[in-house]
């Protein structure tokens, strides 16, 4: 089994176990120490895994870290372990506390389903404010699984992830700034492109009006250039017919419009999530339960394939509503008095998953 079958599948682990969780140190035995021997490192083996290891703070003395993983007889990580169920952003500076006192040039905060690394970017011996690289286990990305991998014992190297984790920090400050951009254009970025295209007087209100036109405009470029690599990929394949070619643009098309919208996911959103998913863990694996959230709707996926929606859940105003679907594709939407209403549609969600699992969806 290669490391990202071995950690996709201690993530669908994970979430089978978490409810029966009780305990900080229940937490450790069941996610932690499986998630270092997934890294490849023997947590019996106190030369390489040290629990309880002992981090002196000036006068205090006996301070321990959770667990830190030696190379050549000295800490290389250390990691601050919580209950899953906890918050991570309390505990930050236990950790800052720790690193400065040890040898170790990496930090790990997790509580088991959310993992967390730090490192001393911006000074030398002093731990980040924020970390460099964050990943939930349960929901892991391919490219997430890629960095993930070089912290593996047969592939440690601390210049190379060292570099990587410069990367990664700018890399995620860009796509921040870059992603509020595009959702809400600043002035400085629509009077950039106001004095190339515009010859009068910038006044409040030429901007504000440029502003508009400029967030339309990021769209619908992100939107046509998408769409004119799906139509020259599709192009590439013989057996595609034209409408079904269309069908899938259009899809495409529908779903970047979609993303580029602002969109938030709201607390009752992922509530009515894991509700459904809770409901259909007796049908099928959790973790190919997805969801994608839409302007007017938060869809959730078979698979996190569009063409296989299990349900929409139309969340943005006073009233609720659920939009079942039939084996015709066709949907139904039914009001909610509260979110627990969801549970009254097991045994059509449950229909759902078996039509798209006799069916064979093409994957989106």
């Amino acid at each position: 089994m290669d490391f990202k079958d071995e950690i996709k599948l201690f993530g669908d682990k994970v979430e089978k176990l978490k409810n029966q969780i009780q305990t900080e140190e229940a937490t450790k035995n069941a996610f932690i120490m499986p998630f270092i021997k997934v890294l490849g490192y023997d947590v019996f083996d106190p030369f390489e895994v040290m629990p309880e290891f002992i981090a002196d703070i000036g006068i205090k003395k006996g301070e321990k870290v959770d667990y830190a993983i030696l190379k050549e007889g000295k800490p290389s990580i250390l990691i601050e372990c919580k209950h899953w169920g906890e918050s991570l952003d309390p505990h930050n500076s236990q950790l800052f506390r720790y690193f400065h006192t040890t040898s170790a040039k990496f930090g790990l905060l997790s509580n088991g389903i959310i993992y967390r690394f730090y490192t001393d970017l911006a000074e030398q011996n002093k731990m980040d404010d924020k970390p460099f690289f964050e990943f939930n286990v349960t929901d892991i990305k391919d490219n997430q699984i890629e960095e993930l991998k070089k912290f593996h014992k047969s592939y440690f190297n601390l210049e190379s992830i060292q570099t990587t984790a410069s990367e990664l920090k700018y890399m995620n400050e860009l796509k921040t700034l870059i992603n509020a951009e595009f959702q809400n254009p600043s002035e400085g970025l629509v009077k950039f492109f106001a004095k190339q295209i515009y010859r009068g007087m910038l006044t409040s209100k030429v901007v504000e009006q440029l502003g508009a036109l400029t967030k339309k405009s990021i769209q619908q470029y992100i939107n046509d250039l998408i769409t004119e690599r799906l139509k020259s990929a599709l192009k590439k394949e013989n057996d595609v017919e034209p409408a079904e070619a269309e069908k899938e643009i259009t899809t495409a098309a529908t779903a970047i419009e979609e993303k580029a919208a602002v969109i938030e996911t709201t607390e009752e959103e992922k509530e009515g999530y894991m509700i459904v998913k809770t409901i259909l863990r007796q049908k099928t694996k959790p973790a190919r339960i997805a969801y994608r959230d839409a302007q007017s709707y938060f869809a959730i996926l078979l698979d996190d394939n569009n063409r296989k929606t299990i349900c929409r859940l139309y969340f943005n105003s006073s009233r609720k509503y659920i939009g079942t679907f039939d084996e015709q594709k066709k949907e139904t939407k039914t009001e909610l008095m509260t979110i627990d209403d969801l549970f009254k549609f097991e045994e059509v969600l449950h229909k759902t998953v078996e039509w798209y699992d006799a069916e064979k969806v093409p994957a989106s």
